[in-house]
């Protein structure tokens, strides 16, 4: 069984003689962003943190997505944060893509390798540093967080490696879910999930739901049903869906199609 990878932008800029043609879609349904958009030039810099660039690639906007934004966060040596989290009712989630990144949560130590997740609940107290010599990155999910009486999320972190892939029903393993909490648990109001297509395996319908959805796209490659569209995706590429945006796939191989699929779940609808 080969070994996961997970897709790191390294920034830059193409040549003066590329021409601009490009993966970019924005649409009222679905955003797409390719990894080649990535540069260094729509970087942002964080108050709060060090030695730190970040590709913002989803905020909440009126009419489309308004639950979640979610980042990509490089770490130089050296760099870091004591209080990353500027909102008291933020959650968050970090994965980890590239290098070594050392988190504290509430006094606890942990070391993320790639493959490194954190659950992170709104209030709580924890930090990034960069201990090592070169860069680390990662996605950063965060979601304010909708409380429900009588349940109270943990922190936790842990590596996607220790974690069996759950297949998906009838499948025979081709597609299949890494979960990091269990979906029963009304502590949740989000999944920050990793979902594993075997090459030539597919979403069979098209999926209609009231989820918002973001996906960065760990390894492999495949061509994503987006409403009406057929899109090309592969590692390093970014999207976006609304709710009830029609979605589907099919990976494209030679190897595995990975992505990091974030969804708002598990809460009543709010009218009032």
């Amino acid at each position: 069984m080969s070994e996961p990878t997970y897709y790191a932008p390294k920034g830059g800029l193409p040549s003066q003689t590329t021409l601009l043609t490009d993966r970019a879609v924005v649409t009222e349904a679905y955003t797409v962003i390719p990894r080649g958009v990535l540069r260094d030039i729509v970087t942002s810099n964080l108050p709060g943190w060090s030695n730190t660039r970040t590709w913002i690639l989803a905020k909440p906007i009126a009419g489309f997505a308004t639950t979640f934004a979610q980042y990509i966060v490089e770490v130089s040596p050296g760099g870091g944060s004591t209080e990353p989290e500027p909102e008291r009712g933020v959650e968050s989630v970090l994965f980890l893509l590239a290098g070594t990144l050392n988190l504290v949560i509430e006094s606890e130590d942990h070391v993320l390798t790639p493959g490194g997740y954190a659950y992170l609940p709104a209030g709580g107290s924890w930090a990034v540093a960069n201990e090592s010599d070169a860069a680390a990155t990662f996605q950063w999910v965060r979601k304010a967080y909708e409380p429900l009486e009588g349940y109270t999320p943990k922190a936790f972190a842990v590596q996607e490696q220790e974690i069996e892939p759950t297949p998906m029903p009838d499948t025979n393993g081709a597609w299949a879910t890494t979960r990091f909490v269990d979906p029963n648990d009304l502590a949740h109001d989000m999944h920050v999930n990793i979902v594993t297509f075997e090459p030539g395996a597919v979403i069979p319908f098209a999926e209609t739901h009231v989820m918002e959805h973001g996906i960065y796209v760990l390894e492999g490659k495949a061509v994503y049903r987006l409403n009406d569209d057929w899109v090309e995706v592969e590692a390093g590429d970014f999207m976006w869906l609304r709710a009830f945006c029609p979605q589907a796939c099919y990976a494209g191989g030679p190897g595995k199609f990975r992505y990091l699929l974030y969804k708002d779940v598990n809460r009543q609808i709010r009218l009032t």
